[in-house]
Formats: C-alpha cells, structure tokens, sequence
C-alpha cells in the first residue's frame, strides 16, 4: 500500500500483518469531522485497492473516554442543506469503503461509539468492547436517522426487533446488553481491550490469506441470497482456493506436524 499521511487518524503496524488504526480526536471524543471521514475512507479504499502485507486490521479510539461520539455536531452546527450533504456524501463513501474491505476488520471499542462511532464499529466485521463501552444510534433524536448504514448494519446483527427498539428509541445501552444480543463478541476489561483484539488479529494473520478473504466474502455476501444461492457463493469461494499456494503448504504442513507459512499465493 502507498504510504499515506494522516492528521486525526493514527496507523501503526504492533505485529506482523496486522494494522492498528486509531482514531484520534481525544479532546473531542474522537467525534466525526469532515477530515477523519476523509481520511478513513481515504485509508480503507487505499486498502481496498493494495493491501501490501496487512492481513488483518483493529479499529480502535484513542484515549479512554470514547470510540468515537458521533458526528461532530459543533462542526455541523450553521452547515446549509447543501453543505450537510456534501459531507455526508463523505461518510457514505467512508462506510463502504470499511464495509468492502477484504481484509478482516476486528472494533476494540474503548468508550462511548454513539452514532456515527456505533455505524463505524457495526461496518467493522466483529466487535470487542471494554466494559465501560456504551453503544447508541442517537439520530432520531436529532432529526435525522442513520445513514451510514446503521439500519441495515445492525439489523444484520441484533435483528428487525432489536434494532427497531434501538434507533427508534436512541436510548444507549452498555457493552453487557451488547454482547447479550449478539453485537459484540467479547467484553474485557479496558487495560486489555487492545491487546485482546491484536491477539486475534494476529491469530487471523497467520491463516491463509486467500482463504480468510474467501471465507470472509462468502458470508457477507451469502446474508444477501437465499440459501441455494449462498451455497453456489461458498462453493464458488471454495474454488478459488484450490490451485493456491497456500492449500498446498496447509496440508504439507499438517502431515509435517509444522506451522504453516502462508504468504498469501
């Protein structure tokens, strides 16, 4: 991937195939402005199109007080109907850009992830959250609804009646609840949060590449088609495996009782 500079965006690589990426408007909650949905979406579609040796990434917030609090409402304030658009065309191509990313995308939520911060953590391809974690759409009660992907993110995750009670109250609710209904997969203390999640990461980053972005494209895009249909997509994911490298240092490996070194050919 080219290299990329960023002003509220930090990017670090802590272990081998695996990128950290933190958002980092401390002082302001990490809240979306203008320029952090630039540079994620500017990250994420870099990503997309060369991933060099990144096989896995963590999203996370800097600081402990929040994920990230949503759009910044301070910026937003005195924004015409012209200009409101012209921004949130931003974070549109912001959340596709995440939502397409091949590689594994693993949200350590360390705070609040409210509005904007929640639709970012819900586009990531699983959650973890420390227990001080708050999670909330909170548009309605801004006039406004979710609208970077929020409605369709989290209905995949809680289901239809979850996700009504949840944005059409936009009433918060704790990292407990969350894991309770399934959005996010591990609560942990806040010490261990970040570690926990590059543990993963690193554990996916020692799969077969190939084969984690098979794996990872057949059940996003199955949860679109019917059952028969999401079949033939796995199977037609499956294939794309066979001739690599990497099938064939899998078995050699196994019958060699040795670790595999996958280098994603």
């Amino acid at each position: 991937m080219t290299d990329l500079s960023f002003e509220v965006l930090d990017v670090a690589s802590p272990r081998e195939h695996v990128m950290l990426v933190t958002l980092n408007r401390p002082a302001a909650a990490n809240a979306m402005s203008t320029q952090l949905g630039v540079e994620i979406m500017t990250l994420f579609e870099a990503l997309n199109l060369d991933a060099g040796d990144t096989r896995c990434v963590v999203l996370t917030g800097a600081g402990d007080r929040a994920f990230c609090a949503g759009a910044d409402l301070k910026e937003r304030r005195g924004m015409t109907d012209e200009a409101w658009k012209r921004q949130h065309l931003i974070y549109e191509r912001m959340a596709r850009a995440l939502l397409a990313c091949p590689l594994p995308i693993i949200a350590a939520v360390n705070g609040a992830a409210y509005g904007g911060g929640c639709e970012i953590a819900l586009a990531c391809d699983f959650i973890y959250a420390s227990e001080q974690a708050r999670f909330a759409l909170t548009e309605v009660t801004l006039g406004i609804i979710p609208g970077a992907g929020g409605t369709q993110t989290l209905t995949r995750a809680v289901g239809e009646r979850r996700a009504k009670e949840i944005i059409l109250t936009g009433a918060p609710f704790g990292a407990a609840e969350a894991e309770q209904w399934g959005l996010v997969s591990r609560v942990l203390p806040s010490a261990e949060l970040v570690a926990a999640a590059l543990a993963a990461a690193e554990t996916i980053a020692r799969n077969a590449p190939i084969s984690v972005r098979q794996a990872k494209q057949a059940i996003s895009r199955g949860l679109n088609m019917s059952l028969w249909d999401g079949l033939a997509m796995e199977i037609e994911a499956y294939y794309r495996t066979i001739p690599t490298e990497d099938r064939r240092e899998g078995i050699a490996s196994f019958n060699e009782k040795r670790r595999p070194q996958f280098k994603g050919r």
